[in-house]
């Protein structure tokens, strides 16, 4: 093992990839990091936050190795790579914090899309099967961090669990018994009847609709795409191109509508939009629908009129859905989203042989199911 400085943190060595290909996982005084679709015996790579809190390390270096680690960063210098002969991580010692990161990556990342064909998963059954994963590492979290709280996992959740536990499947029933007697240890009081009537489609995918289009005075349209890392999970879809704009005439001014397509539980409302192209630009927030008219203004501040916007060039405009400063490419996407088909084809071999060693029962209900 050797361990370097990587952004002012000790490390066994950089990811090399990071959103949306890193599955991460918070520990006590350390981030254990894995890209999603390397190998599933691939060590973590692991960057120390507090080496003296992660009294866990033992369980994967082993004592010795633990003891060396500490005391290299005890008497290691800024800047200077320490080397550590004969210190590695054991083999099979955090296939299961693999397994909750990837949980953790799936919660976030999942390509829900309509368009490409990739099914959205049950929120509540991936939650809950999550929740019992974090307790049963919670050797490893000594210090309270981001992917602890099993009560955050589960309590959402508890009458939608109890809806789908009564819906026929004994896996879902098996899980939300276990979930059960995990509320009674961790103060959760379980609701004993349903109180909504949560429904399956509830948790699949939901295609947003587009809002029609009239070519009335129609200038300009086009097509994006939502860089995931600038947006909240389970709202958009994840295909490319799902942002559609059009510049129209609206009285003696432009406006720009934008339709983003939908996928997932969670609104769009509020969610911001913005144009830029031609010298000019406008932005504004979606609604409920994943629409948005945004008035368009020149670079002096002023309305952009119709006149003006006729003689722009709107090849190069761009619509940005979310945060700014993503650097995201339509590879890695492509990666994500060949991960997600492979975990889905795996999830069938797995629901058949009845092992349902990696896949979660979220993707095997997803896999089974006619979308």
């Amino acid at each position: 093992m050797k361990l370097g400085a990587d952004t002012g943190l000790w490390s066994t060595g950089p990811l090399g990839h990071g959103a949306p290909l890193a599955a991460v996982l918070e520990v006590g005084g350390a981030v254990l990091s894995w890209v999603v679709d390397g190998g599933a015996g691939e060590p973590p790579s692991i960057a120390f936050t507090d080496p003296e809190r992660a009294d866990w390390l033992w369980r994967v270096l082993g004592e010795p190795g633990h003891v060396a680690v500490l005391d290299a960063l005890r008497r290691g210098e800024p800047g200077q790579p320490l080397d550590l002969p004969g210190v590695e991580v054991l083999p099979g010692s955090t296939d299961a914090l693999r397994r909750l990161a990837i949980g953790h990556w799936i919660r976030r990342w999942w390509p829900a899309s309509d368009r490409d064909g990739i099914a959205a998963l049950e929120r509540p059954v991936l939650d809950a099967e999550l929740a019992l994963l974090t307790v049963a590492a919670e050797d490893f979290f000594s210090d309270d961090t981001l992917d602890s709280d099993a009560v955050d996992l589960l309590a959402p959740h508890m009458e939608a669990l109890n809806f789908l536990a009564g819906q026929g499947d004994p896996r879902v029933a098996e899980l939300v018994g276990k979930c059960r007697e995990l509320a009674a240890e961790i103060g959760l009081d379980w609701p004993g009847t349903v109180v909504s009537a949560a429904r399956q489609q509830d948790y699949a995918l939901a295609a947003g609709a587009g809002a029609g289009s009239d070519d009335g005075g129609l200038i300009a349209r086009g097509v994006s795409t939502v860089d995931w890392a600038a947006v909240p999970p389970g709202v958009f879809d994840a295909a490319e191109d799902t942002i559609e704009w059009s510049v129209t005439a609206v009285g003696e001014a432009t406006a720009v509508v934008v339709q983003v397509a939908l996928s997932g539980p969670y609104s769009s409302a509020g969610i911001g939009v913005e144009m830029r192209g031609g010298g000019c630009g406008g932005s504004g927030v979606l609604d409920a629908t994943g629409r948005a008219v945004l008035p368009l203004h020149a670079p002096d501040g002023q309305p952009l009129s119709e006149t003006r916007a006729w003689n722009l060039d709107w090849s190069q405009a761009t619509v940005r859905v979310g945060a700014d400063g993503v650097d995201e490419s339509a590879a890695d996407r492509d990666r994500v989203r060949a991960f997600a088909r492979a975990r889905l084809a795996r999830a069938v071999s797995d629901s058949r042989l009845a092992a349902a060693a990696d896949a979660f029962l979220a993707e095997i209900r997803a896999a089974e199911s006619d979308y």
